[in-house]
């Protein structure tokens, strides 16, 4: 039995008692159900993903959508990842209702997103890896992360300007704190690929 101590939205640390045998030790595969009703009532928040791969796509998935690959938020971004339209169009994908309802799909433009934004930002990611701005320690994870939510172009520019120059998104949501939030993951699974496609 392993107890981990957690935080449920505005609610006090909890310790939580989760048995050995549900402990995840290694990336599993998941099946996805059709029903968007069946979906809904299982989705669970992954606790023991840590600093892997997984964990980290997961984390930035709660954070856009909540896990839920069948939202739109109120500026018309898609899925579990939240991507915008035009994105989806760099990436090969034309028909926003189908990328919606095929989490499959959602996962490959991911995967195929981070590829290009690491190509982008593969001298960033050399010479900035390891630093500190603004008393973050910038790491790759962090970098590919704020990439998701600005476009790597803004990370450049914030990189470049040493924290100097920053933006947000409609909610908030800073460069600065993605590099922070993010920080720390292993991302080396994904690979820098030029103009990469679906």
């Amino acid at each position: 039995m392993i107890l981990i101590l957690t935080s449920f939205g505005t609610s006090p640390n909890i310790l939580v008692q989760v048995p050995e045998s549900l402990r995840v030790k290694e990336p599993t595969p998941v099946l996805f159900p059709k029903d968007r009703t069946i979906m809904q009532s299982a989705m669970v928040v992954p606790p023991f993903l840590g600093s892997s791969f997984v964990g980290f796509k997961e984390a930035l998935a709660f954070k856009e959508s909540q896990g839920d690959y069948f939202t739109i938020n109120t500026l018309g971004y898609l899925g579990k990842y939240q991507f915008g339209v035009g994105t989806l169009q760099l990436m090969g994908v034309y028909n926003a209702t189908k990328f919606l309802n095929d989490p499959t799909l959602q996962e490959k433009v991911f995967r195929t997103n981070l590829a290009r934004n690491k190509w982008i930002l593969r001298k960033d990611i050399q010479r900035f890896s390891g630093k500190r701005i603004k008393g973050i320690e910038i790491t790759e994870s962090g970098i590919l992360a704020a990439a998701h939510l600005a476009g790597p172009g803004n990370v450049k520019k914030f990189l470049r300007s040493y924290g100097e120059w920053d933006v947000e998104d409609a909610y908030g949501t800073s460069i600065f704190h993605y590099l922070e939030q993010f920080s720390g993951y292993d991302v080396s699974s994904i690979k820098a690929v030029r103009n990469p496609r679906i």
